[in-house]
């Protein structure tokens, strides 16, 4: 894997206002090879329907990857007849080398990418790049593996391509739904950081962009798709899905190495809105929850194993005080650390002290189970203490969670955003850092009104063009 520097942090998301002038919003990238029979009729078609339904300026880029045919000539004729289209000539195949090589230098603050048979219906390419636009989200991908879409393809494709983004799930936690899909798009500014830590060049460059976003908590934006199987697909199966397994144990070694600088994608702070401090508002419980509940369940598990033991040589109310003791001391210690994020030997001891009060109120509850079991019965069974004493202590851990949380640890600091490369600038809140609300300044970034200005204006014009696309 790549280890090279990236440019820099991530940036934050903001809305793309819209223009009457300068580059377009969207680049449209057709990576080809041998395609001189279906390139003429792919690009009039999408360039009809980006005409007729895209509200903002617009490029289409054929990357034609070493063809061998007519291919780069009918590419030529397309960009001279049609202003909004170009053509880009690599010497090197590689579906990924031509997509890292157009959107490395486009100007377009979105890019966007489709197959040249155009099998997905081209109606949910705006819905596609919208998120993108508004500021919403980082990478957008068609799928066709959610319950919306409405794909037409053979039980052979269906099978590998479910498969394939199995094993992503199963082997690098991949949260997408179909890595595979021809249609994707990404904000500039995002590729500019992320493209530099792909090292794939073929097939595989779709996933191992995306399992790098995902473990960079970008935001990937999924769109059901209308999908219809091109018959006449030159893809080899059997050997991209060959060239895709080395991809998934290429990239599943690094991340578990730790040879992904994937740190230097941090978010800016304040990016996030769980970043903000806001009053009234709990922050952090669904973690705590989780902390606490795992932490509570293998206390359980040490406690009923102290009990059991202790049990061998002394009475039931002995032993599950002893039991008690021993595990709320390891519970409270483990909840300090590892729930409430508290670091450091700094009121330790207050903090035991405390919770052996909250230990105390636990006793009370099962020991109070046990004599109740004890005058209901003489000599109950071992397995009827043991429930007995798990319902208690069911009722017992709501109530630590909560003294926990109320009494205990009140002030635990919350968790330190990851550390990167900080922006700095005018926005900056002093030593280099950035402010945290000044993201937030205003929640919703309106899009600017598109304004013209004649050829002798000096100033801002005032009147509105009527068609951004004007600009083209």
């Amino acid at each position: 894997m790549r280890t090279d520097s990236s440019p820099g942090s991530l940036p934050a998301r903001e809305h793309l206002p819209a223009a009457a002038a300068g580059p377009p919003v969207l680049d449209v990238v057709i990576p080809v090879y041998n395609e001189e029979k279906d390139l003429r009729r792919c690009v009039l078609r999408l360039h009809e329907h980006l005409t007729r339904t895209f509200p903002y300026a617009f490029r289409v880029t054929v990357a034609d990857n070493a063809s061998v045919d007519a291919t780069p000539h009918v590419a030529a004729r397309l960009a001279a007849e049609l202003p909004e289209v170009r053509s880009v000539r690599l010497e090197q195949k590689g579906r990924g080398r031509a997509l890292r090589t157009v959107w490395s230098a486009s100007d377009a603050p979105v890019l966007a990418y489709m197959d040249v048979d155009l099998s997905t219906d081209l109606n949910a390419l705006l819905p596609l790049v919208a998120p993108l636009i508004s500021g919403h989200s980082d990478l957008a991908i068609g799928s066709r593996l959610a319950r919306s879409s409405r794909v037409v393809r053979g039980a052979k494709r269906e099978f590998i391509s479910r498969t394939y983004n199995l094993i992503l799930r199963g082997s690098l936690q991949a949260r997408f739904s179909d890595a595979q899909c021809g249609f994707k798009a990404i904000r500039r500014d995002v590729a500019q950081v992320l493209l530099p830590l792909v090292e794939d060049t073929g097939w595989f460059f779709d996933t191992e962009m995306l399992v790098l976003a995902e473990r960079a908590g970008c935001r990937i934006h999924e769109v059901p798709v209308d999908w219809v199987d091109d018959p006449d697909s030159t893809v080899h199966i059997v050997k991209t899905a060959t060239e895709d397994l080395k991809g998934v144990w290429r990239v599943g070694k690094a991340l578990a190495t730790g040879s992904l600088p994937l740190d230097r994608l941090a978010r800016p702070f304040g990016d996030d809105p769980r970043d903000r401090d806001l009053t009234d508002v709990p922050q952090g419980l669904a973690r705590q929850l989780v902390g606490f509940c795992v932490v509570g369940a293998l206390s359980t598990l040490f406690y009923l194993l102290l009990y059991s033991r202790f049990r061998l040589f002394t009475g039931s109310q002995v032993a599950n005080a002893l039991a008690l003791l021993v595990s709320a001391v390891a519970n409270t210690a483990a909840n300090r650390r590892l729930t409430f994020g508290v670091r450091g030997r700094g009121g330790a001891v207050r903090h035991q002290a405390q919770g052996l009060v909250v230990f105390g109120i636990g006793l009370a509850l099962t020991s109070g189970s046990l004599a109740a079991l004890n005058a209901a019965s003489a000599d109950p069974d071992h397995s009827t203490e043991l429930a007995v004493l798990i319902a208690a202590n069911l009722a017992a851990t709501v109530l630590r969670f909560l003294l926990f949380r109320a009494w205990v640890f009140p002030d635990a600091p919350p968790a330190a955003p990851a550390p990167g490369p900080w922006p700095t600038g005018a926005g900056s809140a002093g030593a280099g850092f950035p402010d945290p609300y000044r993201a937030w300044s205003d929640a919703t970034v309106r899009l600017q009104p598109v304004r013209s200005a004649g050829p002798d204006a000096t100033g801002p014009a005032t009147e509105p063009a009527t068609d951004p696309r004007s600009a083209r």
